[in-house]
């Protein structure tokens, strides 16, 4: 007997490892540049992806661009999935593909042990069977009794199984089958298919038989294996590893003297569930270590690669005619801002951070490391100069100011419609998700705010300013300061009373920016009527009060875009909710923001303040500003 269980750990022991390791497959197909038409139609359509896999019943195909830059998708997700577990497993497949995959036309991956597919390609694969690339699995032990019986009732159990998936009688193409082989130790056998429901019933069938075949290629039966293709998913075991409850009822083939589990199988089954837990969590454990330490090794790594992107300071005084006057586009707490001209004719903006201010060391090490970040929507650093006392940032130059110009600046005559309000929003939303969850580093901004907004020529937002950002570990959730720097009114409360901040900080800092570029009003100056009245108390009641409109620019022509307005406003206050845990992160956000079928939650009360000041650690802007004042003065914030 203890021989029998031991010889059962060791099987799904090595199972459950080998059905872990399954990874995205990246095409040769061609590849594609970071900032092209085809990575950004590859973000739209992966990024909204979860929820319409999610909405449509488990299923769903969608394409979006036009040639040569036209890109196809598919999700999938098992049939036994509720609607919760579909929407994350392809969202997080989606992540992780995009990651994995950083520049291929065409990848896929099954996400999960698998619970779902995601797939997307530069030409249509809807209802085109393939068989490659394929992966499997096995237990490493045979079934080494007579197995006679045992192979006859698992041919019956796979035929009926494959004539129910592809028949169409499951929409998924989805079908389990449970049997029960007397006289044999391994007693139980549990099985599952799937076929994309875009298949016809033949490539189905053929699938699933490639699959099959492929199992039974080795001279006897493994005890549990696996086999997954574009187009189909095959395993068995012997528990049921799927949800019986949410699977339409199963193939049963019995043997006529079949008998219950017995003893053996009450020790075996729960000692093989801890067993599994034990190996899944030293699996997250050495995992966990490996991220850590590969990302000090990047991080050091990165440093390196930034001395390629030195300046010689000699080149950067000239292109900047010597620092003057002329050419200063805008001062702040680190230093000066200059417009500069390289020797190439391309226009820069230099950040010459004070020589007396050991923050600025600070600040200077923080943005040397943001050299290799590459995003439409982040301001490129180009390099850096490092001559005796002399800290210069060299980025690329940005010729329409900042977002405070435009939506502060009542003399300025450039009037900015809701189109371009709602393009600026939606360009903040996935800037933010590049730095919290697909740049190399994960990074928090923590001075999110309208001034470290810059506006290109097409008016699309940059996000800038990296001084106080901080790089967290992938799995890292929070930290704590001592020191508390940023702008009040774009501070998260947590931020600002105990030191803890986190992407949830960034969030509450976008929800605030949301809501000042709606209604053109700063959150340290809002006056409405005869009351003195901040911006979130002024939302929040007209929210409650059901004229949230009224939060609208006064130049805005609301017209048929109230419904975009209202949903952008629910979504800012989602943002600033006083609780840190029902703020959404920026990945739901890009989803309510590209998908109009997105439900939205009602927001939970904000987090009021009554303090309006800024400290003055805040940086400054890289295009001229008109901001001459030092925001430096506290005071006291008072969260109701």
């Amino acid at each position: 007997m203890k021989n029998h269980i031991q010889f059962l750990f060791l099987s799904h022991i090595l199972f459950i490892i080998i059905s872990s390791c399954s990874a995205a497959s990246c095409y040769d197909t061609g590849n594609f540049t970071s900032n092209s038409t085809y990575a950004n139609n590859r973000y739209q359509i992966l990024s909204s992806l979860a929820s319409n896999v999610s909405s449509n019943g488990g299923f769903f195909t969608t394409s979006i661009g036009l040639e040569p830059n036209k890109i196809y998708a598919l999700g999938l997700c098992r049939g036994d999935s509720n609607t919760e577990s579909c929407f994350g497993c392809v969202n997080s497949t989606s992540q992780e593909l995009m990651a994995e995959c950083p520049n291929q036309k065409e990848a896929l991956s099954w996400g999960g042990d698998p619970e779902c597919l995601v797939r997307y390609a530069n030409h249509s694969f809807f209802g085109i069977l393939k068989f490659d690339p394929s992966d499997a699995g096995y237990n490493n032990s045979d079934i080494s009794s007579d197995f006679s019986d045992f192979a006859q009732i698992w041919d019956v159990l796979m035929d009926r199984m494959i004539d129910r998936a592809s028949s169409g009688t499951s929409k998924l193409k989805y079908a389990t089958g449970e049997a029960r082989v007397n006289n044999l130790l391994f007693q139980d056998i549990y099985a599952l298919v799937q076929c994309t429901p875009d298949l016809s019933p033949t490539d189905c069938s053929n699938c699933q038989r490639a699959n099959i075949a492929h199992y039974q290629w080795f001279d006897s039966p493994r005890q549990g294996g696996y086999v997954f293709r574009p187009n189909c998913i095959f395993r068995w075991g012997s528990y049921r590893f799927y949800n019986a409850s949410a699977s339409p009822p199963p193939v049963n083939v019995n043997d006529d003297g079949s008998i219950e589990p017995g003893t053996i199988a009450a020790i075996v089954v729960p000692t093989i569930t801890l067993f599994a837990f034990v190996v899944a969590i030293t699996c997250i454990i050495l995992k966990r270590r490996r991220k850590k330490r590969d990302q000090e090794v990047e991080i050091a790594d990165e440093v390196d690669s930034a001395k390629s992107l030195q300046f010689d300071f000699a080149t950067i005084r000239i292109a900047t005619d010597n620092f003057s006057a002329a050419n200063k586009l805008g001062q702040g707490g680190f230093g000066a801002v200059y417009k500069g001209k390289l020797p190439d004719g391309q226009l820069v903006a230099v950040k010459r951070l004070s020589r007396h201010s050991n923050q600025g060391e600070v600040e200077f090490k923080n943005e040397v490391l943001m050299t290799k970040l590459q995003h439409r929507n982040l301001v490129r650093l180009l390099g850096f100069c490092f001559a005796g006392n002399e800290r210069l940032l060299i980025y690329e130059f940005v010729p329409n100011s900042s977002l405070d110009h435009f939506i502060f600046d009542q003399t300025n005559p450039t009037i900015l419609n809701w189109e371009i309000r709602y393009r600026i929003i939606w360009g903040i939303a996935r800037g933010l998700l590049y730095l919290h969850e697909d740049s190399r580093l994960r990074i928090i901004h923590r001075d999110l705010k309208a001034s470290n907004i810059l506006l290109d020529e097409e008016m699309n937002p940059k996000i800038s300013d990296f001084g106080m950002a901080r790089l967290f570990a992938m799995d890292q959730i929070q930290d704590n300061t001592n020191r508390v720097v940023g702008t009040f009114g774009y501070m998260a409360p947590e931020y600002v009373l105990h030191g803890h901040f986190s992407a949830k900080s960034d969030v509450y800092s976008f929800g605030v920016l949301v809501l000042e570029i709606i209604s053109g009003r700063k959150i340290s100056h809002s006056v409405y009527g005869e009351e003195a009245e901040d911006l979130l108390t002024y939302a929040w009641k007209n929210w409650n009060g059901g004229t949230a409109l009224k939060l609208a620019d006064s130049i805005l022509s609301v017209g048929s875009r109230s419904d975009e307005m209202m949903r952008c406003i629910n979504i800012g206050l989602l943002c600033v909710q006083e609780n840190v845990s029902r703020r959404p992160t920026m990945a739901s956000v890009v989803q309510m923001l590209s998908s109009s079928k997105v439900s939205l939650a009602a927001p939970l009360r904000p987090a009021f303040f009554r303090g309006t000041s800024v400290v003055s650690e805040a940086s400054t802007s890289l295009t001229k500003t008109n901001q001459s004042k030092s925001e430096a003065s506290i005071t006291e914030l008072v969260p109701r």
